[in-house]
């Protein structure tokens, strides 16, 4: 198949982390064609979505992982695949490339399904499971979020469409910080607020559990490092070895059919004790500690999930 990335810089990934290089190298070995070409170089021209970037060719060796062909301009239609891979932030940016992305739909596969992505980020799309998750506020409001800390205390604070860790903030019954954050937040951004009760197993991790095509294939345990709430890897959090448990599978059983149907073929939910708190779409990672852990192939199991759907 021919197969193209929409990500960031692959020059500059870590080659033993990044899920985006770990999905192009299994693709290469299973003899399908790849292209590479950043966000920015997608484009709608006159009834055709084009993307300007490389042919690329992946290996295991860092600082000489890609190389690159000539930059050319392609009809993305002329593709088989084509993988939405950019990090958040979740903004009319990434939005505006779902819409263009979506107009290849039915023909090409867009990875993860480019309307669904837009309709389902990943800190919205768990207030659909109201009996899954923690007690959750989403406002702009400041009278709002301050009534919910009064009523729960212990809460976490964070943006909306975030990533990576980037902005969260806990906020205990003794802080007095709100009305500064508040402040702070609404005088750069238009975006509302999630605030959510403050989950103290976190100190146990924070799971990222894998789903491919609606069905969990493992689980990594992120641990946050001395004197951090925050467990996410790009901010310090220490991957471990952990199994699924009846709760997480529980969870999974909820959530899978829905992502299944809706074309969210490669999923990372985040799971802190018994309660699921985010439902990652957008650029999931974690493939390679869990293939390390485990022992397992699962960039495998996500090409063999999308080879079926494509026939």
């Amino acid at each position: 198949m021919k197969i193209a990335f929409q990500m960031d810089p692959i020059q500059s990934v870590d080659i033993n982390a990044d899920s985006s290089f770990r999905l192009a190298e299994e693709a290469q070995a299973r003899g399908h064609e790849l292209f590479y070409y950043s966000p920015d170089q997608l484009a709608y021209e006159e009834g055709r979505v084009t993307a300007r970037g490389h042919a690329l060719t992946v290996r295991r060796e860092q600082g000489n992982h890609a190389d690159l062909g000539p930059r050319i301009r392609v009809d993305l239609a002329d593709f088989d695949v084509v993988w939405l891979r950019q990090d958040p932030p979740f903004d009319m940016h990434y939005i505006t490339s779902t819409h263009i992305l979506d107009r290849l739909t039915p023909d090409t596969l867009v990875v993860n399904d480019p309307f669904w992505v837009r309709n389902y980020p990943e800190k919205l799309l768990v207030l659909d499971f109201p009996d899954l998750t923690p007690p959750t506020t989403i406002a702009r409001d400041l009278d709002t979020i301050r009534a919910f800390k009064e009523k729960h205390g212990d809460i976490i604070l964070k943006p909306l469409y975030g990533n990576g860790g980037a902005g969260v903030f806990r906020l205990d019954r003794s802080d007095r910080n709100l009305a500064s954050l508040h402040e702070l937040f609404t005088g750069f951004s238009r975006e509302p607020l999630i605030v959510q009760k403050f989950l103290p197993d976190v100190r146990n991790g924070d799971k990222r559990v894998i789903l491919v095509d609606g069905e969990p294939v493992g689980a990594i345990n992120r641990v946050p490092a001395e004197g951090e709430t925050r467990s996410n890897m790009h901010v310090g959090g220490r991957p471990e070895k952990i199994a699924l448990s009846v709760r997480d599978r529980e969870i999974c059983a909820a959530i899978g059919p829905l992502l299944r149907d809706k074309g969210q073929i490669f999923v990372g939910i985040d799971v802190i004790g018994d309660y699921l708190t985010e439902i990652n779409v957008t650029s999931p990672t974690g493939i390679q500690e869990l293939e390390r852990f485990d022992n397992v192939n699962i960039a495998e199991k996500i090409w063999q999930a999308i080879e079926a759907r494509r026939g």
